[in-house]
């Protein structure tokens, strides 16, 4: 339950700790709040609200570092899944529970993610109601990594490899970055939360499927409403900080 008055419009995160990251190659810290400074102070400077779900937090910690724009949330890991899969379904519950509330969200990575600009106020998102706003990078779909990352779902999806042979050379989409009105996001990460719990739970591979659930979703059901690149975010892996992007991606 948040014990707190939840925005309209709202950026969340989240830090799973204690657990080791396969994307990072480490397990990170249980009481670091390092890896959040960076986005906290980013949202705290633009004043948006913005949530960070975790697991391993001292109450000094948060209290230390929570404030009207920066609000922490303790949730209880399910091993089932690898913390990159498991936001989703901390996002999926926190929009079930506070579906009156909310107009409009985001969903950043924590530690490679900042916010430059509000986007809620941008000409283009105000525009496009009905879009799913990402970031991307520089590859396209059909990479030596994506395939390596898809195979549990290549293995488990149907027409997984169908879909990866239509858009092959399609921009890769990144999940470290995504958001739009709620209206459309309540329904988009359900039917994410959907592929995961019937098609990825099992998955023991060093990959973790993030990518590749969140690339066949937006490409199969939603390719004619999703807006990538710039202004949305900046370009993947060159650290800039080009203002005239709503989030930088390192």
């Amino acid at each position: 339950m948040i014990d707190f008055k939840v925005d309209k419009n709202v950026i969340l995160s989240s830090l799973i700790t204690g657990v080791y990251d396969v994307n990072r190659s480490e397990t990170l810290k249980d009481d670091d709040f390092s890896a959040a400074e960076a986005w906290a102070k980013a949202i705290t400077n633009l004043k948006l609200q913005g949530i960070i779900f975790h697991n391993n937090f001292s109450e000094a910690t948060c209290k230390a570092n929570e404030s009207e724009f920066i609000r922490f949330v303790k949730v209880r890991y399910n091993a089932q899944f690898n913390p990159n899969v498991f936001r989703y379904f901390i996002y999926n519950n926190f929009f079930k529970e506070n579906s009156h509330l909310l107009k409009n969200v985001f969903l950043t990575d924590v530690s490679d993610v900042i916010v430059l600009k509000n986007p809620f106020v941008e000409k283009l998102y105000l525009e496009n109601k009905n879009t799913v706003f990402c970031g991307d990078e520089s590859e396209i779909l059909d990479n030596d990594w994506m395939q390596k990352h898809s195979q549990h779902l290549r293995s488990n999806i149907v027409d997984y490899a169908n879909y990866e042979a239509f858009y092959k050379n399609e921009t890769l989409l990144n999940c470290g970055i995504i958001g739009g009105n709620f209206s459309i996001m309540k329904v988009f990460i359900d039917q994410l939360c959907a592929i995961h719990e019937h098609f990825n739970k099992d998955n023991i591979t060093a990959y973790t499927g993030d990518m590749g659930a969140f690339n066949y979703l937006i490409r199969t059901k939603y390719n004619d409403k999703v807006i990538h690149g710039n202004p949305v975010n900046t370009v993947f892996k060159k650290y800039s900080e080009d203002t005239s992007c709503w989030f930088k991606h390192k």
